[in-house]
């Protein structure tokens, strides 16, 4: 007791302010139910395995630690249900989970000699026994982290529910026989609660659903809050209710009066339709969701170095299926596993771990390639008191501290949304490049990095060149290069006759495009004509022609498939298609040539382009359907110039909004367009991920409106030369130097694979598919097991390595 009391000043009592962490080691994935349960340094409250702790004593010099080891009991299965999880998915308050029971013990342990105390015990000092409690009843910094993150996804009250207005008092809803007020759609339907019109929800990528009436009318009238009829019950709380200014499933706290003002008795309704959420999980289940899970296949579970699963967070299913394929590359294998060690990543870190890249990264390296935690999970027999049995299955490591670092800098990626897989791969090697800055040799991001160059050729016989570096190649799909065209003509006719009789096409009836993966890249590489080009050498504007390439050839190949496009309405939806990917491709033609012999370079400088550039010019075609329509000639110019030449329905909506201008009428002059844009509200289009000259131009466009701004860049994915919708996400750096990066061939070999199902990136599941000595592996968070059926017509992101000769 006298060497504990001696050690008193390295003891501290916790304050509300610090992390406590008692649930995982920081460089390791041990637990309290680890067979050497977890040590907590009661100076700094980090929490280290038998194997480690020593480590800290060695780098801190704290000696007094709280030993804290769990021992799984069984008990009778009529025992008491256990208090409700919070962080139970889709179910307010929780549920039981039926989780396994464990009896905890405490001792304090002093190191070097681990030498022991028990607690509880009344000898030990007071400041020991206040600190050891405060850590006991504190919320672990892991559990209080992934709560904040879970709580903050809840449905939130709408800010217009307060205050709803509602008019037309002699509307009756009737309990059942609802129809679209403007088409014969007889579900999916929404109640306005403002006016009570009965409109069809938007129409999906596979033409189900409705066709837009109720997002229509909301744009008409801006009365933001409707209910989905059929989700009305006596329990309000599950109704789907949608606010369109806030393009969210929200929560109405006065329903029941908004649904009152419609004659509606909510006690007295039924249950007769899926709500947003349910519906999108009725999706998940069809033939291409099992597909790609390989569900039912009597696949061989995998268990070893290497085929470790990661456990789901909470829709971290993009994270987990990424980071697979990324760790199956002999470049972050290298780095972060057989070349550095924990103790090595421990030594180098600061003071706290859990927040240091480099130790979260070689953590989960040595987590996932050691074989250590892919086991056969524990399992209880049914019988009671029964012995503790195994099962193939395993339980994964939980990524928990990787995540939370890796997504300190990115609000999104902290949160429990699921998010876009290529995003979050972009955002991952941003973050490797920075960590690794200093020394190029060591950045494994490396291994992905190439250079692109875009060349322009003007009628003058001159070129230019853009050049920047990237990590993915993003490929637009060329729907008419389909190789099944007579198989679609036919499905399209028998869909045609089905909907006419009032009968839905089966999922094994249907045909979906099949394009060649050949056709998306040749479709890259093609010559894509430019207007309103200026040429410094002709002092014009004109048509040039772009084609791109690449200036050096990268270890690893990732290609993104554009399957997400923009229908009417400017939503984003997903393309139905089958991409026949081979094994191995071969690129060498996408190599870029740079100038060639006999080849003139386009002068620099652009001062007369600057001079007409700051001369408003409105574009003809505009002007003259504008005016076709009866509206003024110059009215037409000022709306085309000042929506940028956007198209005829932006400049339409300009001009209606500003007839009645007192400067309408004034002659057009430089400048007229208002080159001048609110920086606030470039700043707030950049955090959402745009470059700064489209948030600028899209601003311009939109009169300075962010959400009318949003809308114009994904209606307008070509409005940079050297940018578009998919790309503007890239980390592509603004340099042109591609000296240092690897090179080499162009054939290369398809080893991974991230598929996606759902209708966004931001709903539905990510899978990995993986080949591992010699055969296909699937990874399904923590289900791993040798691939009967690799999906490789489905991939969102293709993962290829360059075969060198």
């Amino acid at each position: 007791m006298e060497l504990l009391r001696s050690n008193l000043s390295r003891v501290r009592i916790p304050e509300p302010t610090n992390r406590i962490y008692k649930h995982e080691c920081c460089v390791s994935f041990e637990t309290p139910r680890s067979e050497g349960g977890l040590f907590v340094d009661m100076t700094t409250f980090l929490a280290f395995g038998k194997d480690y702790v020593g480590w800290n004593y060695e780098k801190t010099g704290n000696p007094v630690y709280l030993h804290i080891k769990q021992t799984r009991k069984v008990v009778p299965e009529d025992r008491p249900s256990k208090k409700p999880t919070l962080l139970a998915i889709g179910v307010e308050g929780g549920f039981d989970n039926n989780e396994p029971q464990y009896e905890e013990t405490h001792n304090i342990v002093i190191l070097p000699d681990y030498v022991t105390f028990p607690f509880p015990s009344v000898e030990l000092p007071e400041k020991v026994r206040l600190t050891v409690d405060a850590i006991i009843m504190a919320e672990g910094a892991e559990k209080k982290e992934q709560l904040a993150a879970w709580t903050a996804d809840k449905k939130h009250v709408s800010a217009y529910a307060m205050n709803l207005p509602q008019i037309g008092n002699d509307v009756i809803v009737p309990p059942s026989g609802w129809k679209c007020a403007k088409c014969d759609k007889k579900d999916n339907l929404w109640l306005n609660l403002t006016d009570g019109m009965m409109l069809c929800g938007r129409k999906n990528f596979d033409g189900t659903g409705g066709n837009n009436h109720a997002i229509e009318h909301y744009k008409e009238t801006s009365y933001p809050l409707a209910v989905k009829l059929g989700t009305i019950t006596a329990d309000l709380e599950a109704a789907d209710v949608f606010s369109y200014p806030e393009d969210d499933s929200v929560v109405d706290p006065l329903l029941a009066q908004h649904l009152a003002f419609f004659g509606i008795d909510f006690s007295a309704l039924q249950k007769t339709e899926m709500t947003t959420a349910e519906r999108e999980l009725d999706q998940n289940t069809n033939f291409d969701w099992n597909r790609i899970q390989e569900s039912g296949q009597d696949s061989e579970l995998i268990h070893g170095p290497g085929y470790t699963g990661l456990a789901n967070l909470g829709n971290s299913c993009y994270m987990a299926a990424t980071m697979q394929v990324v760790f199956s590359t002999r470049s972050f294998n290298s780095r972060y596993y057989i070349n550095q060690s924990l103790k090595t990543a421990f030594e180098m870190a600061p003071a706290d771990p859990t927040v240091d890249l480099n130790m979260q990264l070689t953590k989960l390296a040595h987590g996932m390639l050691s074989g250590k935690y892919s086991v056969p999970a524990l399992e209880k027999d049914a019988e009671e008191n029964a012995p503790i049995s195994t099962t193939n299955k395993q339980e994964g490591i939980p990524p928990r501290m990787f995540k939370a670092v890796i997504a300190a800098s990115h609000p999104e990626f902290s949160s429990m949304r699921q998010q876009d897989a290529l995003e979050f791969f972009l955002h991952f090697l941003d973050q490797v490049e920075r960590v690794n800055g200093r020394s190029s040799a060591l950045d494994p991001s490396r291994s992905f990095k190439f250079g692109i160059e875009e060349r322009i050729l003007c009628p003058s016989g001159k070129v230019g060149f853009n050049k920047r570096l990237d990590y993915i190649l993003s490929l637009n799909i060329p729907l008419h290069e389909a190789t099944n065209k007579e198989e679609l003509e036919a499905f399209h006719k028998l869909k045609a006759e089905k909907i006419s009789e009032g009968k839905d096409v089966s999922s094994d009836e249907i045909v979906r495009p099949r394009v060649p993966l050949a056709a998306c890249l040749a479709s890259y590489s093609a010559p894509e004509e430019i207007q309103d080009y200026y040429s410094t050498a002709m002092k014009a504007k004109t048509t040039a022609l772009k084609t791109a390439g690449l200036t050096s050839f990268p270890d690893y190949l990732v290609l993104h498939m554009r399957k997400f496009v923009l229908e009417e309405g400017w939503v984003p939806k997903k393309l139905d298609v089958y991409i026949d990917v081979p094994d191995t491709i071969d690129i060498s033609y996408m190599r870029s040539k740079g100038l060639q012999p006999g080849e003139e370079l386009l002068p620099d400088g652009v001062p007369e382009a600057e001079v007409e550039s700051s001369n408003p010019v409105a574009n003809e075609d505009i002007v003259v359907q504008l005016v076709s329509m009866g509206f003024n000639h110059l009215h037409c110019q000022k709306a085309a110039i000042n929506t940028s030449n956007a198209g005829v329905e932006e400049a339409m909506n300009w001009l209606l909004a500003h007839m009645d201008d007192p400067d309408i009428d004034a002659p057009i002059s430089q400048g007229a367009h208002g080159n001048e844009v609110d920086q606030s509200k470039v700043d707030t289009l950049l955090s959402f991920g745009f470059q700064e000259e489209i948030a600028r131009k899209a601003l311009k466009a939109s009169g300075g409106d962010i959400e009318k701004a949003t809308d114009w860049i994904f209606n307008n994915p070509d409005a940079s030369v050297s940018s578009d919708m998919d790309t503007s996400i890239s980390s592509s750096k603004p340099t042109s130097d591609d000296t240092e990066l690897p090179d080499g061939g162009g054939r290369y070999r398809l080893f991974g694979i991230v598929s996606h199902m759902g209708t966004s990136t931001h709903c539905g599941h990510y899978v990995a598919h993986v080949q591992k000595d010699g055969r296909w592996v699937i990874f399904n968070d923590n289900k791993v097991a040798a691939s009967v059926n690799p999906p490789k017509d489905m991939g969102y992101l293709y993962f290829f390595e360059r075969l060198d000769s």
